[in-house]
C-alpha cells in the first residue's frame, strides 16, 4: 500500500495543478486588462497635454502651403496650398501650420510625418529660432533612413518658412530631450536653416 504522506503528497499536487489551471488564465487575463486600462490611461494622459491649438475662425484666412511628400517621387516635397485662419502671432501660427502639417493630407501614402507623433510644445527664441518639442513617436514611429528622416524634418521647415518669416531657424527635441539624431541617422544636436531672409510681418489675408 502506498504511505499515507504520498498519498496526500499526490492528492495535493493534483489540486494544486487544477488550482493553477484554472487560476492562471484569470490572472493573465487580469494583467492584460490592467495592461489595456495602463495604456488608456497614459493615451488620454498625452492626449490632454497634446490638445492642438485651436484655430480661431474668426482669424483671417490666409493662403498657406503646407509640404508633404511627392505623389511622383518618394524623396521629394511639394506645396499644398490650403486657406486657414491664422494667427498674427508668431508663436501661435507656428503651432497652426505645424499641427495642420501633422494632420497629414488626404492621401496617406504623402504622408511625411508619423499619424501617432504630435507637436508637444514650440516656442522661438529672439534670435528667430524655433525649438519645436515633438512626442517621442517622431522618432519612433518614423522609417529609419537618412531619406525618410530628411523629409519628415524638410517638411517641418519649410511649411515654417512659407507661413512663418519670423522663424529662421528650427531645433528639435523629443519629448522635453535634445536627442543625437532622429531614428538613427539625421542629426539633431544643432539647427536646421529655415529662412534665410530677414523677418517680415507675416503675409495679409488673400496673399500668398
Amino acid at each position: 500500500m502506498t504511505p499515507r504522506w504520498k498519498v496526500g503528497l499526490i492528492g495535493g499536487l493534483i489540486i494544486a495543478v487544477v488550482a493553477a489551471a484554472i487560476y492562471f488564465p484569470i490572472l493573465r487575463r487580469r494583467v492584460k486588462r490592467a495592461a489595456r486600462l495602463q495604456q488608456q490611461s497614459e493615451e488620454q494622459a498625452r492626449r490632454e497635454l497634446t490638445q492642438p491649438v485651436t484655430i480661431n475662425p474668426g482669424d483671417p484666412r490666409v493662403k498657406t502651403k503646407l509640404f508633404w511628400g511627392s505623389d511622383t517621387d518618394d524623396s521629394t516635397l511639394v506645396p499644398v496650398t490650403v486657406e486657414l485662419p491664422l494667427s498674427n502671432d508668431p508663436v501661435l501660427r507656428s503651432k497652426q501650420v505645424l499641427n495642420t502639417l501633422f494632420a497629414g493630407p488626404v492621401d496617406a501614402d504623402l504622408r511625411t510625418l508619423p499619424p501617432d507623433a504630435v507637436l508637444l510644445e514650440l516656442y522661438i527664441l529672439p534670435d528667430g529660432t524655433a525649438v519645436a518639442d515633438f512626442s517621442e513617436a517622431l522618432a519612433t514611429s518614423i522609417p529609419s533612413g537618412i531619406v525618410s528622416e530628411q523629409l519628415a524634418v524638410d517638411s517641418i521647415a519649410r511649411t515654417l518658412e512659407a507661413n512663418v518669416p519670423q522663424v529662421q531657424r528650427l531645433k528639435i527635441l523629443i519629448h522635453g530631450q535634445e536627442m543625437e539624431t532622429l531614428a538613427g541617422h539625421l542629426d539633431l544636436t544643432g539647427t536646421f536653416i529655415v529662412n534665410t531672409k530677414p523677418a517680415q510681418t507675416p503675409p495679409k489675408p488673400g496673399n500668398r
